[in-house]
């Protein structure tokens, strides 16, 4: 693939890695939540971690 990075197992562009990197950069004040419905905590206790939810996964390596 022409111009594009292996980031976390997926093929992506250098503009999308750019932007990645960019955005981790920023401090979590500067980084706007407005836009997320509160979870109550009832909600949070059933979720799962992907890796649980998902069937016949395959990990790249």
């Amino acid at each position: 693939m022409n111009n594009s990075v292996l980031y976390k197992g997926v093929y992506i562009s250098k503009e999308q890695f750019d932007e990645i990197k960019n955005m981790r950069q920023l401090p979590d004040e500067e980084i706007d939540f407005s836009d997320i419905p509160p979870i109550s905590k009832e909600e949070l206790k059933k979720f799962k971690p992907a890796r649980l939810r998902q069937k016949n996964v395959k990990i790249a390596s």
